[in-house]
């Protein structure tokens, strides 16, 4: 019961970061060109966990021994989720909408449990089902079903692989969790997506200009850096490796729901009934099985 209790936290938190993210991002990007922004909150996510990490290693005593099968574990992590994914939502987005990239990219726990069930073999339940969908509705409540696929149909594919590769990367975090610790795992991968985020950032840096225009912008990327990736990377990995894969997806769902509401509270951005009744199939989906868990545990 503790753990999954834990686990219900700590992806509850990650999602919320992220749903939270939007707002400021939103600002920052006005002056940062956005795979440049992605690096930057790479290289200072990094260099903060990586400072836990040799922390944590000198009051333990205890050094992480990677072998060649481990470096290639964390970089395909590394490479699938944090340079694809993240680079595809932007791309994706950029060539269709952020209303279609906000739809498409929900699907990400669908595939999560479908993943799960094909890599780690865990079983889909009746409740699993049941709470997936009651969830997939209350996120597409939320964010409405009026998109432009058809007309943006190269982004509408990018934003599918953005989902996929999400899903895929949530799936090996949790194989890796077997051998590592989640602080190892999300350190090592988050410098294998700066490496190979690096090249792409440099090319950016050719055609767009950056602007360090206040402090405002340089404290948003700081927040963007620790928060929203060195905190919530690690926190999503953590509650992943304490839940089912086919669980710990359906936290996903939370995204939307905080992004839409600090939209409105921060941002003046209109919000509907629908928000609410979406909200509450989403909280719906999710009590039913963790509650069940909790029950059985």
């Amino acid at each position: 019961m503790k753990q999954t209790f834990l686990g219900s936290v700590y992806l509850s938190l990650a999602a919320s970061i992220w749903g939270g993210m939007y707002v400021v991002s939103k600002y920052v990007l006005d002056y940062i060109p956005p795979i440049t922004l992605v690096w930057l909150r790479f290289i200072i996510a990094f260099i903060v966990l990586f400072a836990i990490l040799r922390a944590v290693q000198t009051r333990t005593g205890k050094q992480v021994q990677l072998k060649k099968r481990d470096w290639i574990l964390l970089g395909w992590i590394g490479f699938i989720g944090y340079f694809i994914s993240i680079s595809f939502q932007f791309i994706g987005t950029k060539l269709s909408d952020a209303h279609t990239g906000a739809l498409i990219t929900s699907a990400t726990p669908a595939f999560i449990v479908i993943f799960a069930i094909l890599v780690l073999k865990e079983k889909l339940t009746a409740r699993k089902t049941i709470s997936m969908l009651l969830a997939t509705t209350g996120v597409v409540i939320v964010i409405g079903w009026e998109t432009k696929v058809g007309h943006h149909l190269t982004g509408s594919l990018i934003l599918v692989g953005a989902a996929i590769t999400w899903a895929l990367l949530s799936i090996y975090v949790k194989i890796a969790s077997e051998r590592f610790s989640t602080l190892t795992i999300t350190t090592f991968a988050i410098g294998f997506g700066l490496l190979f985020t690096t090249p792409v950032m440099l090319w950016e840096l050719q055609s767009q200009n950056v602007f360090f225009h206040n402090i405002w912008v340089v404290l948003g990327i700081v927040y963007l850096g620790t928060v929203s990736t060195a905190g919530a990377f690690f926190l999503w990995n953590k509650g992943m490796e304490l839940m089912d894969a086919g669980v710990g997806s359906l936290f996903f769902f939370f995204q939307p729901v905080v992004g839409t509401f600090l939209g409105w509270l921060l941002l003046n951005e209109e919000i509907h009934a629908n928000f609410f009744i979406g909200a509450i199939l989403i909280f719906a989906g999710v009590l039913i099985v963790t509650v069940k868990r909790n029950e059985a545990s």
